[in-house]
């Protein structure tokens, strides 16, 4: 599934209106002219490497799944489906899988010339050279095959003693360290797709630069333009094995900043665009109530969450409106007092915040309020939220009695509890010698309207609700290019300057929890940088952020990880584990889930759910795309919506009797 970040602004204008606008049942029609054939819309933020196995960000990935598969995809109700690999079989014990991979299944070039077959080798190759090339990806196999981790950490030199093996060209296998049930889910990710070596030798280090030609396809497209800060276009692959279903030929996406919203939708209606996001908020949105009033379509919530983050170790201050080194670490010692991330957080009006993209009406429709969602896995048929709301009580009654985790609502939002903890911070941090109001430094893209009206929304509730004579937040007014490498694109927690930030969120990369929470493991989390901090494991020498951890208690977070890890057998129970694990992380106050993708209004011409649909991993965006002649209407969506989660519903309750 998705282990990626996700910058906002491209969740917004992109994944979005794409994705949620975009997946669908069989309902409507397509019509013949060339239109239906090609599919154009607009990309926020430059893909910066097409190498599959190493990247862990939406803003490659989101291409790259369209242009190279693994052994196994999803269909368009989620279901994991055939990908190179035809067929499956699973030992009893539950810890040798045995991949059976297509014999038609062809490599093609960026030109569209064949070749030659994927083969098993190919696998063992990809997985080896994400490991040679670091893969910020290797989480989410590393602990899984046999002898993978003791590699990776340089025990062995031998790569033939991982548990991965190519019986012969066309039968691939793997062995695991213990059970796991979702291992099928992780096969549709980026770090588990195959490589050809000669290609790769070839290349050297060119191999997946951000260029055309400097990966082989053998997905259902094929890169044929990328010019940076302008267009991005794609091709359908000839070669592909299931070419019959790629409706879509030729896509094109063009770089837009974020400056212009209105400008969508104009583009749509003139043609130019196979849909668009509409914005209630906007003085132009009365004109698109007008035209396109019965077109208007708001998508469903998908498995992302994007969230504010706490800098707890801040180690850069090059955008930073404090004047004094005791501004610094007066700042630094607030952050690291749970009492005043928590008085943050519920004077927070996250609802205000999401209003600003959705206007009124869907203030609250894409809000979440943990980082699993909800209904991500079920316990003792209850939602999974329904037991991380009864631990968070169990952990401070005072904070959380009668919190509510649903989706679509705000559920930390109160300003006299705002105000109750607000007084035990400035009481405990006055001891240790704080002045306040307290500067909190809040990066902002200078381009992006709504983003940064967000960010405003932020600024003023937690302003009015907690008083500027103990919070100030300060909002950073940067250049894209400046905001990323502050935030999104940090590579480590020294270099992310922020106090808090809002730049980051997360999909899973596989169906079980412990994609979501192990990316705080402090030991070895793959979006500690999120949070000032580095993971132990990977940190050469003394690790910078140990001080911020032990005054976080955070081993005991990675002591319950380690206890549901551990369960690998008896699915209640490692769900349960988990959810004392994400009510310790929400009790903490570290991060503050806001909303997810999807909750937002677009109009479309792309037939609904048609596409692949991935709870998590990767899933080809515009495989099985259908374009109609005029957009869709309410009516149209709000079936195929309702034929699509009936099928969904009948499929898991199959899968339920079966296990």
């Amino acid at each position: 599934m998705k282990w990626q970040k996700k910058g906002l602004l491209t969740a917004m204008l992109v994944s979005v209106a794409l994705l949620g606008a975009a997946c669908g049942n069989k309902s409507g029609s397509t019509s013949g002219d060339k239109a239906s054939t090609e599919y154009s819309y607009v990309y926020a933020t430059d893909p910066d490497t097409f190498d599959y196995t190493v990247t862990s960000r939406s803003t490659n990935s989101d291409h790259l799944e369209n242009f190279v598969e693994g052994l196994l995809t999803r269909n368009k109700y989620g279901e994991l489906v055939g990908g190179v690999a035809k067929s499956w079989d699973v030992s009893k014990d539950g810890l040798t899988y045995t991949y059976h991979l297509r014999q038609n299944d062809k490599w093609t070039d960026s030109e569209g010339n064949e070749q030659g077959t994927v083969k098993a080798q190919d696998f063992v190759t990809g997985l080896k050279h994400a490991v040679d090339a670091k893969s910020a990806t290797l989480y989410v196999v590393q602990g899984s095959i046999k002898g993978l981790d003791d590699y990776v950490s340089g025990k062995t030199k031998d790569f033939s003693k991982v548990g991965i093996k190519a019986i012969d060209d066309h039968t691939l296998q793997y062995t695991l360290n213990k059970p796991e049930t979702y291992w099928n889910s992780k096969l549709t990710y980026g770090v588990m797709y195959p490589v050809k070596a000669s290609f790769l030798k070839s290349e050297g280090k060119n191999f997946g630069k951000a260029a055309t030609n400097s990966i082989l396809y053998n997905g259902p497209y094929i890169l044929s333009n990328f010019t940076a800060k302008s267009v991005i276009q794609y091709k359908a692959n000839p070669n592909y094995w299931d070419k019959k279903n790629v409706h879509v030929k030729t896509v094109k996406l063009t770089y837009n900043d974020g400056s212009n919203p209105d400008g969508l939708y104009k583009s749509f209606m003139k043609g130019d665009f196979t849909g668009s996001r509409v914005y209630p908020t906007s003085a132009d949105y009365k004109n698109v109530l007008k035209q396109s009033k019965d077109n208007i379509i708001w998508s469903t919530q998908n498995s992302s969450v994007f969230n504010f983050t706490w800098n707890l170790n801040r180690g850069s201050y090059n955008a930073t409106s404090k004047k004094t080194n005791k501004e610094k670490a007066d700042t630094k010692k607030a952050v690291l007092n749970r009492n005043f991330r928590l008085a943050v957080q519920f004077a927070f009006n996250k609802s205000s915040y999401n209003a600003q993209a959705n206007g009124e009406a869907g203030a609250s429709k894409s809000l979440r309020n943990e980082m699993t969602p909800p209904d991500f896995v079920s316990i003792d048929g209850q939602n999974y939220s329904k037991q991380v709301e009864k631990d968070l009580v169990s952990l401070d009654p005072d904070a959380w009695k009668n919190i509510n985790l649903d989706d679509a609502q705000d559920g930390t939002y109160n300003v006299a509890k705002a105000k109750e903890y607000m007084a035990k911070a400035k009481k405990e941090l006055q001891a240790e010698g704080v002045s306040f109001p307290i500067h909190l430094d809040l990066p902002a893209d200078q381009k992006s309207v709504l983003t940064l009206n967000q960010s405003k929304s932020f600024k003023s509730t937690v302003e009015k609700n907690l008083g500027t004579d103990f919070v100030k937040v300060n909002i950073q007014l940067l250049s894209e290019d400046k905001y990323l490498v502050a935030t999104y694109q940090a590579t480590s927690g020294e270099a992310s300057d922020f106090d808090i930030s809002n730049a980051s969120g997360w999909t899973p990369d596989y169906d079980d929890p412990s994609s979501y929470l192990e990316i705080y493991n402090p030991s070895t989390g793959s979006m500690l940088q999120t949070l000032g901090l580095d993971a132990s494991a990977t940190v050469q020498g003394t690790d910078k952020g140990a001080a911020a951890k032990k005054a976080l208690d955070f081993s005991e977070y990675e002591d319950l990880l380690s206890k549901a890890e551990a369960i690998t057998s008896d699915k209640n129970a490692r769900y349960k584990a988990f959810a004392k694990a994400e009510a310790w992380l929400l009790n903490s106050g570290i991060q503050i889930p806001v909303n997810s993708a999807g909750g937002t209004p677009s109009v479309t011409k792309s037939v609904p759910f048609q596409i692949p649909y991935a709870q998590s991993g990767l899933a080809s965006a515009y495989k099985g795309m259908k374009i109609q002649a005029k957009p869709v209407t309410t009516a149209q969506y709000q079936k195929a919506l309702k034929a699509w989660k009936a099928k969904r519903a009948e499929i898991a309750k199959e899968e339920s009797s079966e296990n």
